[in-house]
């Protein structure tokens, strides 16, 4: 591991460090030879240079002992150890702007502490932890020890804290210098600018040497979910409390000083002291366990972990139970979580599949689990759906526990998938840590695309990678990818409030279809061994993007294919967007019709009305595409070539083509990049879809849905030709293609629901649902067949449930009259008959049609229930209501009480915006409670721009995109890119309305006819 650069751009070419260490760079001064001849100038030159010399003394002798008054009421120290470097070797070396090697300089010059980065003059080798756990007044105390290594010459020992009390700092004698002792602190302080702690030494530490800094301090434990935070819950009518930590990305610093940077890996040993009544957690095993005669309270020391940022440690008291399994290999698995959740098995299908999963990981990787043990923590609350900690990964209840009694299928899938994401980092982010956040994207994309490949090792009959991952990453990721706020998905990262940006979809989902692009391109066998070598390369270190580039071009030419790996993925991670790809046949007399046009550009739902200097910018954006492209007719697909696109425009030839032939790009969509054609090319994919749509594969026949809607949608093709495509839809049997269709259908609806012409929009979609949602009728809920997930049915339930929500979202008289019957029939009996597949649709579907005292159950049953995946479907189900009053009721409940889990508050208000009774509601109420809103949920990755997104996305009328430009001009600040990104929304929004309605409405009215437009 080497140490960022703390001046700007240090790590913005992507090269990682090694895990060696710089030599200190000696720059030898310049002389000059002279002949020099000796007589009486060089005698009083001599008598001068003594006089300098002791006055020079005189005064330093003045400054020492002013330094030692102004150090004397801070005697504690730093133990200073001599011994050797702890590793090795030689590397890059990291100083602040105003510390270089052998320079003391000067305090009141020399601020590292002023720098947004720690300046890396010294590093952390181990942590000693002691904390005391106060649950009864929700504070804790600590003691660490920090043995440091001296890279640079220093005076300054600067770290993180924030919100901490630091007491003071403490000294002792050396561990491995005889006479050694403590080196006395000048003075020390907080910057809470920079979250730092400043200690100031009486003299330099040497380089190469160790050094011990002790320090105590005390803290709350919050109730803001990051940091050391409480939580609680309900136990047999009795509320009990448990604390967990949440550090990513930047909040160890709330739990103790610390070097808190991804850079700074070290070893840490934790001891927690606490009530005995309380079982404590950590990412080791407990090594000993003590009771103290006085108090009673019982102390926890931890195993040493390996070396890891401070962002991954972790720790909880709580008093949970667990059930326990342990692999092959010996490592331990326990599921800890609410004794009742425990004791009924919610906990069991997680446990079952994290097993199952360690293996699969090892066997890909052929890299062994590092750890001892594997702990899963079940909390009531926490910002994210999971956090990845090793050897103890904290899960959000509802991501983690299931009960097959009333959990749909989708429940479980995307309970499986957090899984599959959590464990992944095991590798990918745990034991290989990004350098910096600049690519964050290397953890966070991997697991993403992993989701789907540990999904279909645990289901594979589910076959994620091929199509779901298309439908929910792919398409929609581009989204979002497609406007001008969007950034490059390595993107520079300056102050900590930068760090929380980072974190978006576009490092996740743009990460991961990148990532399988490339798997793609390299092919499996040769794609794991770039992997494995990455990861051995760098284990218990940091890496960045040219490293992984390195070694999968390194795997490419073992095996004699010269592929500049990192030359292309540059092009896609240090540019923002995609290109729409754009393939025509070649018309020309000069040239034969086997020859094909290719042509790239960046595609932009806002591109008309662009500024000059965008446009200009987006100009100059050039790919290295693999676009793979198939030549088919009415009866087949002929041939299959991939071709290499490195400019804007390029001639290929390829195979032979007349006039009913088609041509057809990105073959199961592996490439990141929407296609496009000459309009006589979409007539007869058209053509073949409405006769025979089996000759296009599942998976292009999705993506020929979205691309066509979203290039009408930004202007590249006629509004009438996604509509005219999704004609075939009636003889569809597969799930995938529906889906893409549901997904694009929704944004239009969303756009259109407020219209008065908008019963034109949803008559057409019914017709295109209405005989397959026949034929595929209702599920049943027979004995035995509550959470039958598992078995090959899997596509053919998701399609039945994607027919029912588009038959009664858009209003279908039968399915209605058939979610109304479940209702009432649940509430006369008080038996719930309705299957889990469908409850989420049935429940918004009654609460949407029937009466308040329907609402009122619904309210009456969230309370009730205590399956979480219940709950979630209930208090969604409660924003479907017309009823404005009822919708307001329970924006202010959510928001003003406890009734409502914190982190599902925001979910409330952005289902109640996505009602188009509520959305004037939700976008109200969240302009008047931001500020409480903010203070809330600020500091939390995603959840600000989660809401801001989920709020806005919908608005779409001149007054609206007034209102939010108003309230970005007052209330913006600290929002991060959020509200950029909402406001191009909007104006696009807006812009479609005033630029394709009419033409859209227009091709509603008339029967489709053979041509397109």
């Amino acid at each position: 591991m080497g140490l960022n650069d703390s001046s700007p751009g240090a790590m913005r070419n992507g090269r990682g460090l090694s895990d060696q260490w710089a030599e200190s760079v000696v720059v030898r001064p310049r002389t000059t030879e002279r002949h020099i001849t000796v007589h009486k100038r060089l005698v009083l030159g001599f008598a001068l240079s003594i006089l300098t010399l002791i006055i020079v003394t005189a005064v330093a002798v003045v400054l020492s002992v002013r330094f030692e008054e102004c150090g004397g009421r801070d005697r504690d120290g730093v133990t200073g150890e001599s011994g050797s470097r702890g590793s090795g070797g030689s590397a890059k070396l990291n100083g602040s702007r105003g510390e270089r090697t052998g320079e003391r300089g000067d305090e009141e010059t020399v601020q590292p502490w002023r720098n947004s980065r720690l300046p890396g003059s010294v590093r952390p080798r181990h942590y000693d932890l002691r904390l005391a756990v106060y649950m009864d007044n929700f504070t804790f105390s600590g003691e660490v020890s920090i043995e440091l290594e001296c890279i640079n010459a220093t005076r300054f020992i600067v770290l993180h804290t924030d919100r901490l009390e630091v007491r003071c700092g403490a000294g002792g004698r050396p561990a491995n210098r005889p006479g050694g002792g403590a080196m006395r602190i000048h003075r020390h302080f907080p910057y809470p600018a920079n979250q730092m702690y400043v200690v100031v030494l009486h003299r330099e530490m040497k380089p190469m040497r160790v050094y011990r800094l002790n320090v105590s301090f005390d803290a709350a434990i919050e109730d803001e979910l990051l940091g050391f935070f409480r939580s609680s819950y309900t136990l047999q009518r009795e509320r009990r409390y448990l604390a967990v930590t949440q550090f990513s990305p930047i909040h160890a610093r709330k739990a103790f000083p610390c070097f808190d940077e991804p850079i700074y890996k070290a070893t840490f040993t934790l001891t927690l002291r606490h009530d005995p009544q309380y079982t404590s957690l950590s990412n080791m095993p407990v090594e000993s366990s003590s009771l103290s005669d006085e108090d009673g309270w019982v102390t926890n020391r931890f195993a040493r972990t390996p070396r890891m940022s401070t962002y991954y440690l972790a720790w909880a008291v709580c008093n949970f139970t667990y059930r326990e399994t342990q692999t092959d290999s010996g490592v331990t698995i326990r599921l800890y979580a609410r004794p009742d959740a425990i004791s009924s098995g919610e906990g069991d299908y997680a446990l079952h599949i994290t097993k199952r999963l360690l293996g699969f990981y090892q066997d890909y990787f052929k890299v062994q689990y590092s750890l001892p043990k594997l702990d899963l923590l079940a909390v009531p609350k926490h910002p994210y759906a999971a956090m990845e900690n090793w050897g103890l990964s904290v899960f959000v209840e509802q991501k983690i526990l299931l009960d097959a009694e009333v959990s749909s299928s989708s429940y479980q899938m995307e309970l499986t998938m957090v899984v599959v994401h959590e464990i992944c980092h095991q590798w990918f982010g745990d034991l290989v840590t990004p350098v910096w956040w600049e690519d964050v994207w290397l953890k966070e994309g991997f697991a993403h695309f992993f989701e789907y490949v540990g999904t279909d090792f645990l289901f594979p009959k589910w076959n994620m990678e091929k199509q779901r991952f298309l439908t929910d990453v792919l398409h929609e990721v581009m989204l979002l990818d497609g406007l001008s706020s969007s950034h490059p998905i390595s993107q520079e990262v300056e102050q900590a409030t930068d760090i929380n940006r980072v974190f978006d979809w576009i490092a996740y989902k743009k990460g991961a279809a990148l990532i399988r692009m490339l798997a793609n391109v390299m092919g499996q066998s040769l794609f794991q061994k770039g992997l494995n070598d990455y990861l051995l390369s760098h284990m218990y270190s940091n890496a960045a993007r040219d490293d992984l580039w390195n070694k999968l071009t390194q795997a490419m030419r073992s095996e004699g294919r010269d592929i500049d790996i990192r030359g292309m993925m540059d092009r896609w991670t240090l540019q923002m967007g995609y290109p729409v790809v754009t393939i025509s046949k070649n018309q020309s007399e000069q040239l034969p019709t086997h020859y094909i046009t290719v042509s790239q550009e960046h595609f932009l739902y806002g591109f008309i009305g662009w500024n000059f200097f965008n446009n200009l910018y987006s100009e100059n954006l050039q790919w290295q595409v693999p676009l793979t492209v198939a030549v088919g007719n009415a009866s087949r697909v002929c041939s299959e070539s991939l071709i290499w696109i490195n400019n804007k425009t390029e001639t290929h030839r390829i195979g032979q083509m007349d006039d009913k032939t088609w041509l057809l790009g990105n073959i199961n969509q592996t490439g990141y990049f929407r296609v496009n054609y000459d309009l006589q090319n979409w007539k007869l994919l058209i053509q073949q879809l409405h006769t025979n749509p089996q000759i296009i594969s599942i998976g292009n026949r999705a993506g020929l849905i979205d691309d066509a809607f979203n290039l009408a949608r930004a202007g590249y093709l006629p509004q009438g030709v996604p509509l005219q495509l999704i004609g075939y839809l009636p003889e569809e049997t597969s799930f995938l293609p529906w889906h893409a269709a549901s997904r694009a259908l929704y944004q239009l609806d969303k756009l259109l629901d407020r219209t008065d012409e908008y019963s034109l929009f949803s008559d057409y979609v019914l017709k295109q649902v209405a005989s397959r949602y026949h034929q595929m009728g209702w599920p049943t809920n027979g004995p035995g067949n509550e959470g039958n997930v598992l078995q090959a049915s899997y596509q053919t339930e998701e399609l039945q449930r994607e027919l029912i929500m588009l038959a009664c979202s858009f209003g279908n008289k039968q399915c209605h009259r058939q979610a109304v019957a479940y209702i009432s029939d649940w509430i006369s009996s008080n038996k719930n008959r309705i299957p889990p597949n469908i409850r989420d649709i049935v429940y918004c579907t009654g609460v949407s049609l029937m009466d308040e005292d329907v609402w009122e159950f619904i309210w009456m049953k969230f309370h009730s229930s205590n399956a979480v995946s219940e709950k979630k479907i209930l208090l969604e189900a409660l924003t479907c209501s017309d009823n404005i009053f009822l919708l307001n009721r329970l924006l202010n409940l959510s928001l003003t009480s406890d009734l409502v889990p914190e982190q599902d508050v925001i979910d409330v208000i952005i289902h109640v915006g996505r009602n188009p009774q509520g959305r004037n509601l939700a976008w109200k109420y969240f302009r008047e409670k931001w500020d409480i809103l903010n203070a809330r949920y600020g500091e939390a990755l995603f959840m600000n721009s989660k809401l801001i997104g989920g709020v806005t996305e919908f608005l779409n009328t001149d007054r609206e995109l007034n209102e939010l430009k108003e309230f970005i001009q007052s209330s913006g600040v600290g929002a991060g890119p959020a509200l950029p990104r909402a406001l191009e929304i909007v104006e696009g929004n807006v812009r479609w309305h005033r630029l394709h309605r009419r033409q859209f409405y227009q091709w509603l009215r008339k029967p489709p006819n053979p041509g397109l437009g």
